[in-house]
Parts: structure tokens; C-alpha cells; sequence
């Protein structure tokens, strides 16, 4: 069983910065696709950024001001948040899946009935 739990949210002034911790645990292969994601109320869940053995992939919206890693244990995805604005607002989920489709498909198409997924974190932007 594949779990990931999220920390690290919080509210924070446009222009500000935060950084989405997601730990994950169980037997997935770290060499598969993995992810951050948001949804805010009314809308579809939005792809952010993604990390794979190719490499990161970014949306357009967050492309220069978010960072997504992977610590040293191999367990430990991160999403460095900078010079946030007020749209970055939303619930934001870690997600990871085997790599059965690119990065990039992956970030337009994931539902979450298909891979393992957090509980979500809330990040409010706000002044």
C-alpha cells in the first residue's frame, strides 16, 4: 500500500514563498512519474509540476517561480513555491503513478482514480 501525506501549507502574501513537503511510503518505484496538482472550488484539478527519471516538467502558469524535487531518500517530494499570486490559491495534492505516460500527459490528463494520492494542503494567497 502507497501512502503520501502533504505538510506545509499555509497562508502567505502575494509575492511571497512556501514549500509543500509530500512523504511518501510504501512500495512505489521512485523511477515512476511524480507529482503536485491543485484544485480550487468548481474547477477540475489542475497539473502543476512533475518529476520523472527524464526529468521536471512544469505548468505555463508556474514555469520560473515553483521548484519541484525530490529529496536524497528518495521519499521526500518537494514543491518550492515562489513570488506566488493570488490565482496560485487552492488545495494541493501529491501524486504519484507508475510511468505509463509522459510527464507532460500525465499533468493534463490525472484524475484521482487512477495513481495514489494525498490528502491535499490548503495554500492560500492572499493580502
Amino acid at each position: 500500500q502507497v501512502q503520501l501525506v502533504e505538510s506545509g501549507g499555509g497562508s502567505v502574501q502575494p509575492g511571497g514563498s512556501l514549500r509543500l513537503s509530500c512523504k511518501i511510503s510504501g512500495n512505489f518505484d521512485d523511477t515512476g512519474l511524480m507529482g503536485w496538482f491543485r484544485q480550487v472550488p468548481e474547477k477540475e484539478r489542475e497539473g502543476v509540476a512533475a518529476i520523472d527519471s527524464d526529468g521536471t516538467t512544469y505548468a505555463d502558469s508556474v514555469k520560473g517561480r515553483f521548484t519541484i524535487s525530490l529529496g536524497a531518500d528518495r521519499n521526500t517530494l518537494y514543491l518550492q513555491m515562489n513570488s506566488l499570486k493570488t490565482e496560485d490559491t487552492g488545495v494541493y495534492y501529491c501524486s504519484a503513478r507508475a510511468r505509463v505516460m509522459t510527464a507532460k500527459v500525465w499533468l493534463l490528463t490525472a484524475t484521482p482514480a487512477y495513481g495514489y494520492w494525498g490528502q491535499g494542503t490548503q495554500v492560500t494567497v492572499s493580502s
